[in-house]
């Protein structure tokens, strides 16, 4: 594996000597002479491992773990001192430093510490590859939309941990889309993917959804039916539109959540189940907590990883790319041969504000495919709402 190392020292002897012993060892090394240098270097990416100097030319070399704390791909950074103070050595592990070393370097303890860093580069390496593979298996457009990106990012890593997912945003933005993916993206791809819309269900028949009943438990209830959560074990559940459920509902659903195990509404067997739980809201839960509508302890139970799709006003540098997947979608489900779309049309698309999101741009394009003359939409193809955008 082919690593590179960043070495930051204003003394240039030093530096030199350092990085002619890392090119013996194979290592590909970058120069930085500056810590405003070494701070551009990283943002963009350069360098793979970093050896960091404390003291330069009246910088402090820390202030580069500090700056760069909330990055996600920081890469390791071991630390190099001609100073050994405790100080400064327990400062520099507490904010993220691989490792603390003193000056004259020990090259066998400077060999230990970049194999363990290289062993973190590996792992990066070997993830960013898994979850490469899976965005790029994506049956969606991802787009150029930086929080879009992120969020299928994100995706990927709730469903390797398998954790509880609250996805917000408003209504057609493609919330569900999400919660398929994560599903798909899991370990939990070969096992049920249970979807029950909330806002759907009547409140008193909400329970019985969600957990079975038992025969009697009610006066309709003339045999026992088990609930979602039962039927989506070892799977996914995923609860859409959640803040429409009763807050009574909310309590039995928070301890099904944290004891992994409910009763059937009427019943007296505690039944355990394994479930990855995604939901999804398209109202501001936190207000609805400040009204006493919704629980605080199930919503930070729920957003263990938080979602947000952005709207598509918000994104509409992607509406090219959504409209070529739907014309592709719908050419396979109606039987046609649509290939372009005119310049008029594609400035109207790009100049609506879209209150149904996706969801009113996917219906769009598909009302125009039924209407249009030949293999090009034209702007009379639109709704006429969305042709006389302006």
């Amino acid at each position: 594996m082919s690593v590179s190392v960043l070495v930051v020292d204003d003394e240039d002897n030093a530096r030199e000597f350092v990085g002619a012993l890392l090119e013996k060892k194979g290592y590909e090394v970058i120069q930085a002479a500056s810590l405003g240098e070494a701070r551009e270097k990283v943002k963009m990416g350069i360098g793979d491992v970093v050896l960091l100097d404390v003291q330069l030319k009246g910088e402090y070399g820390l202030n580069l773990l500090y700056e760069t704390s909330s990055m996600p791909t920081r890469p390791p950074i071991i630390v190099i001192t001609g100073f050994g103070d405790i100080e400064t050595a327990v400062d520099a592990m507490k904010n993220g430093a691989t490792d603390f070393l003193t000056k004259p370097l020990n090259w066998p303890q400077l060999e230990k510490s970049l194999q363990r860093a290289c062993e973190t580069v590996a792992m990066r390496r070997e993830l960013d590859h898994y979850r490469e593979n899976q965005i790029k298996s994506v049956n969606f457009v991802i787009g150029s939309n930086e929080e879009v990106k992120t969020t299928v990012s994100q995706s990927v890593i709730a469903a390797e941990k398998q954790v509880s997912v609250l996805i917000t945003g408003e209504t057609g933005t493609g919330k569900d889309v999400i919660a398929k993916f994560i599903h798909a993206s899991g370990p939990r791809a070969n096992k049920p993917f249970i979807s029950i819309n909330c806002a759907a269900i009547q409140n008193t028949m909400l329970e019985s959804e969600l957990f079975g009943h038992e025969a009697g438990a009610f006066t309709s209830a003339d045999r026992k039916k088990p609930g979602l959560m039962e039927i989506a074990d070892g799977g996914v559940l995923f609860l859409n539109e959640i803040s429409s459920m009763p807050v009574d509902i909310q309590a039995k659903l928070l301890t099904a959540i944290e004891s992994h195990s409910f009763r059937r509404v009427g019943g007296t067997v505690l039944i355990k189940v394994d479930v990855q739980v995604i939901a999804a809201s398209n109202r501001d839960l936190k207000e609805m907590i400040s009204k006493g509508d919704f629980r605080e302890d199930l919503y930070y139970r729920l957003k263990v990883v938080d979602l947000d799709m952005p709207p598509l006003r918000k994104r509409k540098e992607d509406i090219p790319e959504l409209v070529c997947f739907f014309i592709r979608e719908n050419n396979a489900r109606q039987g046609v041969n649509v290939v372009n779309i005119s310049p008029q049309a594609m400035e109207a698309l790009q100049n609506y504000s879209w209150p149904g999101n996706i969801r009113e741009l996917s219906n769009a394009i598909e009302r125009a495919m039924l209407f249009c003359d030949g293999m090009t939409i034209n702007l009379g193809d639109l709704p006429r709402d969305i042709s006389t955008a302006g």
